[in-house]
């Protein structure tokens, strides 16, 4: 479902749209949820408050469809030829999103921002939704070469991958490098090979 101001509009009005969600995520990064108003947001992006006010209503609003941009990006799912390169290359790709100086504050803080706000969990639980959809074909051209058997879930092969990396960054606290990206990508696709990942049939 599509939150309130979320519509993709021309002219003008997506100028504006644009302005203010990508003030939004400045803000965001920079201040945190907990510090996120809607008259920030309005000052930053150069837009009268209460246009702000009146299309999202709330920093829940403005950060759930600030979230929300994630799906008009166009974002592939990397095709090496192997199904543990591939599952490297998303992984590794996560460990410097989220550690990276350059760009790890927004990440983090969206995903702070979703035990905060249900709005902005439902942005977010949508936003990797879309990823999974996404990175289907790396399960399927796995299969079609041979390297993991027919009935595999790609989405568990995702959340397999990425949830080691999200355990170290949210939950122990531990430092995070490509390396364990590199193990956690060859330990999935091992796994996958003896079918740890093949649906169950009904």
């Amino acid at each position: 479902m599509a939150t309130s101001g979320t519509q993709r509009p021309g002219g003008r009005t997506e100028r504006t749209r644009q302005a203010v969600l990508h003030a939004t995520l400045d803000l965001l990064a920079e201040r945190g949820f907990g510090e996120l108003t809607v008259d920030a947001v309005a000052e930053r992006s150069g837009v009268h408050k209460t246009t702000v006010y009146r299309r999202w209503s709330s920093p829940d609003g403005l950060v759930a469809a600030a979230l929300q941009m994630g799906a008009e990006d166009d974002w592939t799912a990397p095709d090496t030829g192997s199904l543990e390169d591939d599952l490297y290359e998303v992984a590794a790709e996560v460990v410097r999103y989220f550690t990276e100086p350059a760009l790890k504050e927004l990440p983090t803080a969206s995903v702070l921002a979703a035990f905060q706000s249900p709005q902005a969990a439902e942005a977010l639980h949508d936003f990797y939704a879309d990823r999974h959809v996404r990175m289907a074909p790396i399960a399927e051209r796995a299969v079609a070469r041979g390297e993991i058997p027919s009935g595999t879930d790609g989405d568990e092969l995702v959340r397999a991958t990425c949830g080691p990396i999200f355990y170290r960054l949210f939950l122990s606290r531990e430092r995070v490098t490509v390396a364990e990206a590199r193990v956690t990508a060859r330990a999935v696709a091992v796994a996958a090979r003896e079918g740890a990942f093949v649906r169950p049939q009904d």
